[in-house]
């Protein structure tokens, strides 16, 4: 672990995240990893992967990834400064993005814009998948529930907390 600030660390790496998380703080999860676990190696693969669990599983924004991360680093003061630098960077460039969108005008590329940013939010979040497959996929058998789980998901209507309750029943057991 590098000797500056841990609390200074996190308000710079989540302040400067938080403008580029294209498609919330989701789409940022390979990023998240990469400065969590290899740069700064504030969490091993298995306690990011967890982290990243926890955080969907509970109610509330997908943000609580951050807040989790800063919690690990440095207790509840690096969970506020995390969670913070997150959001309030973000909020205020939507504030005066959204502003500045709302003006009346003839101009075509605010909506050119938009239709951009959508394929780079989907891209971003298919390299999240990845990266937590990568970090939590180790056997054969772990390999083919989690793809078959993914193809169920995506062409069928069924409620995504029974996929999640059938893997917890699997990981109890020692399947996986």
């Amino acid at each position: 672990m590098n000797s500056e600030n841990p609390i200074w660390a996190l308000i710079s790496t989540f302040g400067l995240m938080s403008l580029f998380a294209v498609g919330g703080a989701a789409a940022a999860v390979p990023e998240m990893h990469r400065i969590a676990v290899d740069v700064h190696h504030w969490m091993t693969d298995k306690q990011f992967a967890d982290a990243f669990a926890i955080s969907q599983l509970s109610p509330g924004p997908n943000v609580l990834i951050v807040t989790l991360i800063g919690y690990a680093v440095a207790g509840i003061p690096g969970a506020l400064a995390a969670t913070l630098a997150m959001c309030l960077p973000t909020a205020l460039l939507a504030y005066y993005v959204s502003r500045l969108l709302n003006r009346p005008s003839q101009s075509r590329w605010p909506a050119m814009i938009q239709a951009a940013l959508v394929p780079l939010s989907i891209g971003l979040m298919a390299a999240s998948a990845l990266i937590l497959a990568q970090s939590t996929t180790h056997t054969v058998i772990a390999a083919l529930l989690m793809a078959g789980v993914a193809v169920l998901a995506s062409v069928s209507r069924v409620n995504p907390l029974w996929l999640l309750l059938a893997g917890g029943v699997l990981g109890f057991a020692g399947v996986v």
